[in-house]
């Protein structure tokens, strides 16, 4: 969570007070949100979800991925990225990042096989993917991309909002992202059709609020809709999310510059000037050099944060799919053919740069004194792993 104050106060305030907590209530906060940030991305749909994953999953969905498809995953985002394939019905294959801890673009064409439907970039820590090649890519092949912008709300690439490249996008809310309510999502595209069955995938029960379509036949689906509160909240999240985010940038920029000497580096960056600047990423020569300096500068090894490396999706390498078996995308006779061979000794090329990957976290609350105390931090760490 970057800040919440005051004006979200207010906003639930008023949401209670008015005594109209639902959705579909006529300007209503999720509706006024959506366009809003519509607008905010240049798309023409945004629609509220219940979270990140369920953002996800209905993308996937609504592209009509299901049974029968393969989904390129990065082998370093949240398990979530991974689970929403499942979600659709379609099994996930994990490939390697590159140094930049986002999709290497390489191994996502290597990876692509007959039954490749779907690739999933995921904008990490704030950072964003190399998207242009990865697009590319995709065209040629006619593969959909689904963009999971969920720890990078308000990042960009190359001065295009992220979750605004692909077919569609995908954003979380939840407690630890750069915009939050606490939990929630949304989905994003240009796309008419494809936002019907996003909208029908959310609240199939929505036609009785918005009106029947005639252009549309509602399917059954599971309601994973947004509640006025969460819009309230997120309407007050998004006036000052820009100047947050350009305070963030501004501080990582001053700090990388101050830090990065002798052993240690930055990550690369594939659109520095668009990151959301959350976290530093720094990295080492080796894996020990690394786990020191975490120690020391107050960070995070990045292969040791758990939910965030495929190493640690245990229902993925247990191929536990769904609740019951019948249901189990594992287990369905159309996805016979895919590849769902997993191990925690998979993507060796991902771990080696995940280990020696390090993560400090910025806080836009941070006075000139924090920043300069980090920099000091981070200088001592340097000086100490510069001697092992």
């Amino acid at each position: 969570m970057l800040y919440i104050g005051q004006e979200e106060i207010d906003a639930v305030a008023a949401v209670v007070t008015s005594g109209r907590m639902f959705r579909y209530d006529k300007d209503g906060q999720c509706g006024r949100f959506e366009r809003r940030y519509g607008e905010f991305l240049g798309v023409r749909h945004v629609c509220m979800t219940a979270s990140g994953s369920s953002a996800i999953a209905a993308a996937l969905s609504a592209l009509g991925i299901g049974p029968g498809c393969e989904v390129i995953v990065p082998s370093h985002t949240y398990m979530a990225s991974a689970t929403a394939v499942l979600a659709a019905g379609a099994i996930p294959v994990i490939v390697d990042v590159d140094e930049s801890i986002t999709l290497d673009p390489q191994a996502f064409a290597d990876a692509i096989g007959p039954r490749t439907k779907a690739v999933i970039p995921v904008h990490m820590w704030g950072t964003v993917c190399d998207m242009e090649p990865i697009l590319r890519v995709a065209r040629r092949r006619r593969i959909k991309v689904v963009e999971d912008a969920c720890q990078c709300v308000g990042g960009a690439y190359h001065g295009r909002p992220v979750g605004s490249l692909g077919h569609a996008g995908a954003f979380s809310f939840n407690y630890f992202k750069n915009m939050t309510c606490g939990e929630g999502g949304a989905v994003a595209s240009d796309d008419d059709k494809v936002m019907a069955r996003v909208r029908c995938i959310i609240d199939c029960c929505g036609y009785f609020w918005s009106g029947r379509r005639e252009d549309f036949k509602p399917f059954a689906s599971n309601g994973a809709r947004a509640s006025e509160f969460e819009g309230a909240i997120l309407n007050a999240q998004l006036d000052r999310l820009p100047g947050l985010i350009a305070n963030l940038r501004a501080m990582k920029k001053k700090i990388l510059a101050a830090t990065v000497a002798g052993p240690l580096g930055a990550a690369p960056a594939r659109a520095l000037e668009g990151e959301c600047a959350t976290s530093l990423v720094y990295q080492l020569p080796t894996a020990a050099q690394a786990l020191r300096f975490a120690e020391l500068a107050g960070g995070t090894v990045t292969s040791r944060t758990g939910r965030h490396t495929f190493t640690e999706w245990d229902p993925i390498l247990a191929r536990r799919g769904a609740p019951h078996p019948a249901l189990d995308p594992f287990r369905l006779p159309q996805n016979r053919g895919c590849r769902m061979t997993y191990s925690k000794k998979m993507c060796p090329r991902s771990l080696a740069i995940l280990d020696r990957t390090v993560l400090v976290g910025l806080s836009p609350r941070w006075t000139p004194a924090d920043v300069k105390a980090l920099v000091a931090k981070v200088k001592g760490a340097t000086a100490a792993v510069a001697a092992m």
